[in-house]
């Protein structure tokens, strides 16, 4: 938890602002750094551990963080990774998106709120080529079932386009989402990949390879949803 609130403080402040010598791909490579340890860490605790027979259903993986600095900064705003699964079944390269507003609960002594989004089917992850999406308003969004309470999954509730995974207390499996946006942001694409495609070609295509720096999320990922 230590490292993850580490590299969020970095992703947010460090690399654009106090971090001499560090360069905006510095930052984004710690933003994807970052979503990789927020979902480790959901999968490596039973009490948040997303379930094997959701994550075979899943189309998409969004992994979110949001950094509240309080009365200092007020920065409300975050940033999240999605990578989609193919038709041919292999998981694409993740790209960095926009988030916000998802209050489900501060975690990480207040200051921090991340949750992983599991995506059901083909045509919601492709909202956010156009437009903002508004979760619980143009797909519907529900709590996930978690490992330990796997007894509550149902057909009815794996078939909810999105199921949403959080630390906050009191959110129980099937329990409507209705906050939270995700937005399209390409500049931090271009940069970390060093291309001119954006977000349509990086997740449905070939035509950008790995970087290094993505890699182990990558794997891991193919990991728990081969």
């Amino acid at each position: 938890m230590k490292k993850i609130l580490l590299l969020s403080l970095l992703a947010f402040f460090g690399a654009a602002t106090v971090c001499a010598g560090k360069t905006p791909r510095d930052e984004y490579v710690t933003r994807i750094e970052t979503c990789e340890a927020i979902l480790r860490e959901f999968m490596a605790n039973p009490a948040t551990a997303i379930p094997a027979e959701v994550l075979q259903k899943a189309h998409a993986l969004v992994i979110v963080n949001q950094f509240k600095a309080g009365f200092i900064f007020g920065v409300q705003d975050g940033y999240g990774v999605i990578l989609v699964k193919r038709a041919d079944g292999r998981w694409s390269i993740p790209v960095i998106v926009a988030a916000g507003e998802l209050s489900l609960g501060l975690q990480i002594g207040a200051n921090a709120s991340e949750s992983v989004m599991v995506i059901t089917d083909e045509a919601t992850p492709r909202i956010i080529f156009n437009r903002r999406f508004n979760l619980g308003v143009d797909a519907k969004a529900t709590a996930g079932p978690k490992a330990a309470e796997a007894q509550k999954v149902n057909r009815e509730l794996l078939d909810t386009p999105v199921l949403v995974y959080s630390k906050a207390r009191g959110l129980y499996a099937g329990a409507t989402v209705k906050t939270g946006w995700l937005e399209r942001s390409d500049p931090p694409n271009f940069i970390l990949y060093n291309t001119s495609f954006t977000m349509p070609e990086l997740l449905y295509s070939d035509w950008v390879q790995p970087v290094p720096e993505v890699v182990p999320l990558m794997d891991y990922v193919k990991s728990i949803a081969p």
